[in-house]
């Protein structure tokens, strides 16, 4: 009986993923554990292995096909005594008979509620951007003047701009039409009510376009990458109160222990062991200063406080297209070398997409640095389920106060955004100490 490939899962949130690449062709012989396939998801590139043996009889969907639905078949192999050329392919886009009774109630209770929604559609009329309340359009002071001057009713005119503001354009192309001269007087109230709703919701694409000459901007669609983070990001500032504290670390000790550690790294392979960044050693630290403050290594679900018993720090990176978090599971316990090798693997397979699920999802803290493009200090966006992330800036010589005299120090500020329904100011103040103490003091780090 032919064996049916389906599109698989590679995370637990994965919904739709990209065909990118069969690694058989039709007529070849399959073994368990062969890759058959690449597939790519908004975050990695991953492959996919044969769960039986046989032959690749059909190929239903073809590579390069984007969004294909989980457990969708996208390929069938012939088992052992069956003619490959016999066997018929399912419809591209066809699920397992298995999945349909699970899916099938849901459509049904779906239907009820989603039927009343055509109906509300037509309430808002197309003038309402251009009323900010019963009395007054919504418009320039320029286009005010100059409909004023020409006799123009601003109510009739449909504006271009922001939230569909009036502007000068839109006042002169009513001119040159000839029309706005006399508003009807049911115009009004008709337009003024509704004014809140585009506001509420931000402007359109078509609006945002009418805001530049066409041809001066070229098109890029968004890839899955870029919709999940905008997605992602949008719902943690949304739901997560953030809450904000900094202080600045000294990092002249911490750059004299880095450079004697490197300059003791052992040969491997002609080349040095390990290379530390400052970065490394931050990881280390706020790993040790979740350590230290354990009320601060939690999560937030609506009926619990998950208090975690290892500290996994993430770690943005940048990759074409956006950014993903590869993590350092149980940081405080690793070596900085450990840590250091890791994150290099790490983030050099993030940027050719090769990273697994579970390499980048979950964590307990993340780590954003942004000082090797100069910037002093920046906050954060907490993106769940962590409660917590470190926002770094360059490390810069600044003049400081030691003994009441004015002395030199290399210098970094942090900034500390913590999703406040998880850990209150006095306890995200406490974390940042406890790292703060680690930076100065990093000898600390390494017993």
């Amino acid at each position: 009986m032919p064996t049916n490939i389906l599109m698989p899962a590679l995370s637990p949130t994965m919904e739709k993923g990209n065909l990118a690449k069969w690694l058989k062709k039709e007529g070849d012989t399959i073994k368990s554990g062969d890759i058959i396939a690449e597939i790519e998801t908004d975050k990695a590139t991953m492959e996919v292995e044969a769960v039986d043996e046989g032959v690749l009889a059909k190929i239903v969907v073809p590579e390069g096909t984007a969004d294909v639905a989980v457990n969708e078949i996208i390929g069938v192999i012939a088992g052992e005594g069956e003619d490959a050329k016999s066997v018929s392919a399912p419809a591209a886009g066809a699920a397992p008979k298995a999945e349909a009774p699970k899916s099938e109630p849901a459509k049904a209770e779906a239907a009820p509620a989603a039927a009343p929604a055509p109906a509300k559609a037509p309430e808002a009329p197309a003038a309402a951007p251009a009323k900010a309340d019963g009395n007054r359009a919504f418009a320039s002071p320029l286009a005010r003047r100059i409909a004023k001057e020409a006799g123009l009713d601003l109510a009739a005119i449909a504006g271009s701009g922001p939230h569909g503001r009036i502007v000068e354009k839109d006042v002169e192309a009513a001119k040159k039409g000839g029309g706005a001269k006399v508003a009807p007087a049911a115009a009004a109230p008709a337009a003024a009510k509704p004014a809140a709703a585009p506001l509420a919701a931000g402007p359109s694409d078509e609006q945002v376009k009418k805001l530049f000459e066409p041809g001066s901007y070229e098109e890029i669609p968004h890839d899955g990458m870029r919709k999940t983070i905008a997605r992602r990001l949008t719902e943690a500032k949304q739901t997560i109160p953030h809450f904000y504290v900094t202080v600045d670390c000294e990092l002249d000790a911490l750059l004299k222990l880095r450079a004697e550690l490197n300059a003791a790294a052992p040969e491997k392979d002609g080349k040095p062991a390990y290379k530390l960044s400052v970065n490394d050693m931050v990881i280390k630290a706020l790993a040790l200063a979740l350590k230290a403050v354990p009320d601060a290594n939690v999560s937030w679900t609506e009926s619990a406080m998950l208090k975690h018993k290892h500290a996994d720090v993430g770690v943005a990176v940048s990759i074409p297209g956006g950014l993903i978090t590869p993590i350092i599971r149980d940081a405080c316990h690793k070596s900085l070398s450990q840590i250091s090798n890791e994150m290099k693997d790490m983030a050099a397979r993030a940027k050719a997409r090769k990273l697994k699920p579970e390499e980048y999802q979950g964590g307990t803290t993340a780590v954003s640095n942004l000082g090797m493009f100069g910037v002093k200090d920046f906050a954060a966006v907490v993106n769940p389920p962590h409660a917590t992330i470190l926002a770094v800036g360059a490390g810069e010589q600044r003049v400081i106060v030691k003994g009441g005299q004015p002395a030199v120090a290399t210098v970094m500020s942090v900034t500390l955004s913590t999703d406040h329904r998880a850990v209150d100011g006095a306890l995200g103040a406490e974390l940042l100490q406890a790292f703060k103490g680690y930076i100065e003091k990093p000898m600390a780090m390494l017993v």
